[in-house]
């Protein structure tokens, strides 16, 4: 993903009050440690499970299950992959969590992580041998937010050519822009790049923007609680048929008709319908 942004930022120094540059913010602030913290422990454990971990379909398919447009921001390829996502994060995000408070943080960390995945998806929905993950689309959001808010702070390329940061986050759009024209034998989603600069543009600059696409991941939550809603009724009611017709008998014929097999389902099918009268 950032072959190009390895390029500007590995050797840079951050600009602070009074042309003073630091290599970076000094502190970490909480959803940024939480974001570092996830991502890192997700990527342990994908090592060490190696095959078996992708098997939870956390990244984005182009056939969606409904968790993926969260999950697979969460999860990287390689060292390289998820280091980069996470220094971009830490250096640009630090500051911005402790301006906006933590709360607006990571709603527009997810709106635009999970929008610029919508996009990627909208592109690529039926192939087969397409998934997506990584942290990127959020990033690409995240720098551009920096660029709105802090245009004219620097940063030194190579610790020796100093540019804006709004002309620095100007030329990474471009050259997202121009990658995702023609991504032939490239497996970096440029598009999804793209996408998270465009998402976090419209959200800072448009009220209304950011009111809809707060309503619309609101309701997203909401239908998905519905639907968990709704499959446990429906495996309430069929349990509840299973236990009836054991108990008819059992009223007819006694107890000891039922079988050995059957006893113990009306014990399991009775525990399971009480655990799901609870969560409702």
């Amino acid at each position: 993903m950032f072959d190009i942004l390895i390029f500007l930022i590995m050797n840079y120094k951050f600009q602070t009050e009074h042309n003073q540059y630091s290599l970076g913010p000094q502190l970490s602030t909480s959803i940024i440690r939480a974001l570092i913290s996830i991502n890192a422990a997700l990527f342990l454990i994908r090592y060490l499970m190696v095959g078996q971990f992708d098997m939870l379909n956390l990244g984005l398919s182009s056939d969606p299950r409904l968790w993926q447009p969260i999950t697979y921001m969460f999860i990287h390829g390689d060292f390289f992959h998820i280091f980069m996502n996470m220094f971009v994060l830490w250096m640009f995000g630090t500051e911005m969590e402790s301006v906006w408070g933590s709360k607006k943080f990571l709603q527009y960390y997810l709106i635009t992580g999970v929008g610029s995945g919508l996009i990627w998806l909208l592109f690529n929905y039926g192939n087969n041998y397409s998934v997506l993950i990584g942290a990127s689309g959020a990033i690409y959001g995240i720098l551009l937010a920096y660029g709105l808010m802090f245009p004219n702070r620097k940063v030194l390329i190579y610790f020796l050519f100093p540019i804006k940061v709004k002309y620095f986050v100007a030329i990474l759009a471009l050259i997202s822009f121009v990658s995702s024209i023609d991504t032939t034998g490239s497996n970096i989603s440029h598009l999804t790049h793209l996408s998270g600069m465009v998402i976090g543009f419209f959200y800072l600059k448009f009220p209304s923007f950011k009111s809809r696409s707060s309503i619309l991941i609101s309701n997203k939550i909401i239908e998905s609680k519905q639907r968990k809603i709704d499959k446990r009724k429906a495996n309430t009611v069929l349990l509840q048929k299973k236990v009836d017709k054991l108990l008819d008998r059992v009223s007819e014929k006694g107890f000891d008709s039922l079988s050995s097999d059957e006893k113990d389902q009306l014990y399991i099918y009775s525990k399971r319908i009480g655990r799901y009268i609870k969560k409702d």
